[in-house]
């Protein structure tokens, strides 16, 4: 794959440039810097700002190359560039009685289907602004209980399926390992690559995506239809090994 064509190297962020709601481990931290040197990057996830910062930023050295670095916090519903500090250009917040209506489908649907963790580590559901996520075990569950949870993502796409009735006004995609996204209808993560083509005037065609959830309901599937390139990997080592390459 010739990675010079490419003006803009897109990531997601959980089990891409990180396992779920962890940090990015320290050789990913060394790569991304160096890619950061060379190349224009944009992260897009369904995490928050608040989130993104945790799991990328703080494990970054403090003199990195950040003007060459864009973030779309969920899935694109946001736009944070640096300018001496890292400032919103965009976001698309979801209104109070979105969010009520969101909170009452979410509850309802894991009561009808009996998919409730009655002890969650943290909040089931998080306000992110933009979005509104669920979390099957919780925000801070650990990962290891995570990964047992919905490994084939069948519960997920259960509670997808119903969400998708009571909410038609807006886009749910399954994320991560435990989640589901809950965006105002259109923001999802081809949104967050036509404003990547409006912001940083890169065309279509000089774009590639790397991110694990292209599967139908999956929260990266969407990227898709903009027909710019696109790399599936399974977790944070098979990025590392595309880091490698493209540097």
């Amino acid at each position: 794959m010739n990675w010079n064509h490419y003006d803009l190297i897109v990531f997601d962020l959980d089990n891409t440039l990180a396992m779920s709601k962890l940090s990015i481990d320290s050789k990913m931290s060394k790569l991304f810097t160096k890619l950061l040197d060379i190349r224009k990057i944009a992260v897009i996830s369904g995490g928050g700002f608040g989130q993104i910062k945790k799991e990328l930023l703080d494990m970054l050295p403090e003199n990195s190359n950040f003007q060459n670095l864009h973030l779309f916090p969920t899935d694109g519903g946001a736009y944070y560039r640096w300018n001496g500090k890292w400032e919103p250009v965009y976001i698309n917040s979801l209104s109070d009685d979105a969010k009520s209506k969101i909170k009452e489908a979410v509850f309802e649907t894991l009561e009808e289907t009996a998919l409730k963790t009655e002890n969650p580590m943290g909040e089931l559901l998080e306000d992110r602004g933009s979005a509104m996520v669920f979390s099957g075990l919780g925000q801070e569950a650990l990962l290891e209980n995570k990964q047992k949870w919905d490994p084939d993502e069948s519960k997920r796409f259960l509670i997808k399926k119903i969400l998708d009735e009571k909410l038609p006004d807006f886009e749910v995609s399954v994320a991560g390992t435990t989640s589901i996204d809950i965006t105002r209808k259109g923001i999802d993560k081809a949104y967050g690559i036509r404003k990547m083509v409006e912001y940083i005037n890169v065309p279509l065609e000089k774009i590639v995506f790397i991110g694990d959830a292209l599967f139908p309901g999956g929260n990266d599937n969407a990227v898709i239809e903009t027909g710019i390139k696109i790399v599936s990997v399974r977790d944070p080592e098979d990025t590392k090994k595309i880091i490698k390459e493209i540097i």
